[in-house]
Order: C-alpha cells, then sequence, then structure tokens
C-alpha cells in the first residue's frame, strides 16, 4: 500500500495562483479538515479520466472534512494560460479549490514527478498516503475515510461509491499499448529518415512504411520544442498504434479554428470529436486542449493519419487509452 512515513509533513502551496477559490492555508486547518491534493493537467488523457472521481469525493466528503486541492501543473506553454484552465475547470465541473502551479514551485516542494498524482494529508498536516496515475479508486477512497475517521471517530461515512466506469471495475484488463507519442523535437520519435528540422518550415516526405512508437510527417511542418505546426494545408500526420482510444492534443491558430481530416484503417471507429461533414471525418479545432480521434471497441493495432484543411494548427501529443472490459 503506497504510504508515507507520518513523520512527513505536506508541504505548503507556496508559489501557485489560486485561479478558483483559495487561498488554502495547511497549517490553519490542522485538526479540522483532512486534504486532498490532486496534481493534474486539462489535457492529460490521465487526469481527465480521474477527475470524476475527485470530483464525487469532494462532493460526498466535504460536509465531513475532506478539502480537495486541485494543483494544476502546466504539460504545455499554452496550458499555463488562466483561461484555458478556467474553462476546462468549468468544463469537467470542478467546485473545490484550483491554484496553478506554472512555475511547478509546488510540484517540486513535493517531489511530485507524475500526471495525474494524488497525496492525502491528515488532520496532523502529514502526508499519509499517495497515487499515481489512474486506478486505485476503491483503495484511495477508503484512505479518505481512514483518515476522516481519526479527524470525528464518530462520524458516519457512505460506502465507497461504485465504479464510474465498466473498464474500473475489478477483472478489466489493461494492455500494454503505444506509449505517449510526442510532436515536438524535445520529446518527439519522428520516423522520417531524414529526422527533423528544428523551429523551421520544412517540406517533409512520408517513407510509407510505419513502426509503431513513432510519427511520420508528410507535407509542410515547423517543428518546435513542443509542438509540430502546419504551415500549409494538406500537411499530415501518420502513426500505426496499438490502444483502444487514440487521443491529440491540439492547438489552433490564434482567434482561428483549423480543421483536420481523419483517415482510418479498416474496423477503427471514430472518436467522439470526428464529425462527418460532407461523407469526410472532420475534428474542428477550435480551442487548444485534447481531441478525441478514435475510440475503438477494444484494443487493436491500426493505422490512423490526420491532415490539415487549415494552416497553423498545432499538434502536441498522441496519447492512448487501453483498458478494456473484460
Amino acid at each position: 500500500m503506497p504510504q508515507i512515513n507520518e513523520t512527513i509533513y505536506a508541504p505548503s502551496f507556496d508559489g501557485g495562483e489560486w485561479i478558483q477559490q483559495g487561498p488554502i492555508d495547511l497549517k490553519q486547518l490542522r485538526g479540522k479538515a483532512v486534504v486532498l491534493v490532486d496534481f493534474w493537467d486539462y489535457t492529460c488523457v490521465n487526469c481527465i479520466r480521474t477527475l470524476p472521481y475527485v470530483v464525487e469525493w469532494h462532493r460526498r466528503y466535504a460536509r465531513f472534512g475532506l478539502q480537495v486541492v486541485g494543483v494544476h501543473a502546466p504539460e504545455f506553454s499554452f496550458a499555463r494560460d488562466h483561461a484555458n484552465v478556467l474553462a476546462a475547470i468549468k468544463q469537467f465541473g470542478l467546485e473545490y479549490p484550483v491554484v496553478v502551479d506554472n512555475g511547478y514551485n509546488i510540484w517540486r516542494a513535493y517531489s511530485n514527478r507524475f500526471w495525474p498524482a494524488k497525496y492525502l494529508v491528515d488532520a496532523q498536516g502529514r502526508l499519509r498516503y499517495y497515487h499515481f496515475g489512474e486506478g486505485l479508486y476503491q483503495e484511495t477512497e477508503t484512505q479518505i475515510q481512514r483518515a476522516l475517521t481519526e479527524l470525528n471517530p464518530a462520524v458516519d461515512l457512505p460506502p465507497p461509491i461504485e465504479p464510474l466506469r465498466e473498464s474500473d471495475r475489478p477483472g478489466a484488463l489493461c494492455y500494454r499499448v503505444t506509449p505517449e507519442l510526442y510532436l515536438g523535437y524535445a520529446r518527439g520519435q519522428f520516423g522520417n529518415p531524414a529526422g527533423v528540422t528544428r523551429d523551421r518550415a520544412t517540406d517533409y516526405t512520408d517513407p510509407g512504411r510505419h513502426a509503431e512508437g513513432a510519427t511520420y510527417l508528410s507535407g509542410r511542418w515547423n517543428v518546435g520544442q513542443e509542438s509540430a505546426i502546419a504551415e500549409a494545408p494538406g500537411a499530415a500526420i501518420a502513426i500505426r498504434y496499438t490502444a483502444m482510444d487514440v487521443n491529440l492534443v491540439l492547438a489552433p491558430p490564434a482567434g482561428k479554428t483549423a480543421r483536420l481530416e481523419i483517415y482510418l484503417s479498416d474496423g477503427q471507429r471514430l472518436g467522439d470529436d470526428a464529425k462527418i461533414s460532407d461523407g469526410r471525418p472532420i475534428v474542428t479545432v477550435d480551442r487548444a486542449r485534447m481531441y478525441s480521434l478514435v475510440a475503438n471497441e477494444s484494443v487493436m493495432t491500426g493505422s490512423l493519419k490526420i491532415a490539415a484543411l487549415d494552416a497553423g494548427v498545432s499538434a502536441y501529443a498522441f496519447t492512448f487509452i487501453s483498458c478494456v472490459v473484460s
């Protein structure tokens, strides 16, 4: 069980900017509340999948002394924008305090390295439990209840919530799938034989044969440190993958929208953000966020190509989902 030595006290939230409620002072809460600290980023697929549980824990246990604090630590530069984070807070229905950690001051204070990450602070201000990534929802809730019972031994708590998704139930299978694929030169894995040119518009040629775990550019792209920008209509990215769902973090050109067309191999199903227009699957990129491109019935191996219909769209990272109902 991932518990922490009880002599370690939780760091404060110094260095962050409170954009919803707050500020929260952990020392002032000693003896009064249990605190769940949730490190998240609004473009992170694993964070997005855990948020419904965090929202429900806040709804159920705030009246019993649980204080949830969301620490938004941005993975990409556009996620530093308060307006983008506030839009995500509204989209995901977060009603608890949120602090923006653009300088990673809180991140470093907790020695954190993961999105999402949850740290449970007991009523004495001590770090008692942590969990990284998805899953272990019932165990995490049990730890919350244990800490609340220590705060008030007479408290009458409800049983842990039922899994919110079928794939969260015991017996669901989580497969080894394609790892996250970044599209900037700092972390990207590009399959083009000549590699990529940094920070300059360049014409690329797709070699035609694709290996899993790499991205292949064609057409005119400007590859920056954290993203690739389509410099002309027709600029395309191709991948081969193994997963159930495929998502892509995208951002439109400033003040505009941009469209992408999706090409799928046989047997694949379009994701929620792909809409059929004149018989073609189109993704309209209207703000910087994660877009659902593919939503298969189960884990499979497939090929995917996206082509820009408008110049200026930025592509940051493909992410993949692996857990399916047994």
